[in-house]
């Protein structure tokens, strides 16, 4: 198997909302985007596969030694094999790629957030920065956009938050921020028990909380596209795809809020592709 093809399956095998944006672009930029996502799901599993905390930090240190050591030509794993040969035409930086192993290592020492601002650093380092990557391979032009791809790797990543708040609290993990959770009165044992209590007004309090959350987010998509300049519009349509999908997901979880708690609300592949598709075709989300 060559790197190309293990980053290629290993970005297929997500089945993430990703891979369709992916598919209306020109090879060489199809290419390099699909070994970045590989890059960063390989990252990412490391966290989420590993069990021992201990393990799991002593391969987020190899994986920084594996990118210090590609960018010195010497890369091992297919993932960096595949995406080393795109650095330099599309702008990545070892920094950019160091960044996003440095997002992931909170999730091994940190698992609550006090409040939005402190919850926002962690989602530019796993979100915002992959966002920045991304808007240079899909072809920008304006230096205005990194602000656009910052913002929308928020609104990304708030929504995963959203969609994964039963699946993260099963992993003790609370990323929703503890100012929020006392606002509406929602305990954290609340969530990690998926809302199985006794306290019959938990639902209700659950949704206002989830109301909350999903309002948050779509206001940060509509902030992003205004920052999107309009020369770059046309560049960066993969992104608007993946807002497309995205905040066709939080509409979805609108209709019942307390879903999240128990399974993935998630659309169909056909839904997904239907999304994408029309923004290409039509340029409008």
């Amino acid at each position: 198997m060559t790197p190309q093809e293990y980053a290629q399956q290993k970005a297929a095998a997500s089945g993430s909302s990703f891979y369709y944006a992916f598919l209306f672009l020109p090879p060489e930029r199809r290419a390099a985007i699909t070994a970045f996502y590989a890059y960063c799901r390989e990252i990412d599993d490391v966290v989420d596969e590993v069990s021992d905390p201990g393990v799991a930090q002593s391969k987020l240190d190899w994986w920084r030694g594996e990118v210090r050591n590609a960018f010195a030509g010497q890369a091992s794993h297919p993932a960096l094999q595949a995406l080393l040969p795109h650095a330099g035409s599309f702008g990545i930086e070892a920094r950019q790629l160091l960044q996003v192993i440095e997002g992931c290592e909170m999730d091994l020492t940190q698992t609550r957030y006090l409040d939005f601002a402190n919850l926002q650093q962690y989602c530019h380092l796993v979100a915002g920065v992959v966002g920045e990557v991304a808007a240079g391979i899909f072809g920008q032009t304006d230096p205005r956009t990194t602000d656009y791809a910052h913002k929308l790797g928020l609104a990304l990543q708030l929504t995963n938050i959203i969609r994964d708040v039963g699946e993260d609290a099963v992993r003790g993990r609370v990323y929703l921020p503890i100012e929020d959770l006392q606002r509406f009165d929602v305990k954290a044992h609340e969530l990690i028990k998926r809302g199985t209590t006794s306290d019959e007004s938990f639902p209700q309090r659950f949704e206002a909380l989830m109301r909350f959350q999903i309002e948050r987010a779509l206001q940060t998509y509509d902030e992003a596209l205004a920052l999107l300049p309009a020369q770059d519009r046309q560049a960066q349509k993969p992104g608007l795809m993946m807002a497309s999908i995205y905040r066709t997901l939080l509409h979805e979880i609108a209709r019942e809020p307390q879903l999240v708690l128990t399974r993935r609300v998630s659309l169909t592949p056909l839904r997904k592709l239907w999304l994408a598709w029309k923004v290409q075709a039509l340029g409008r989300l």
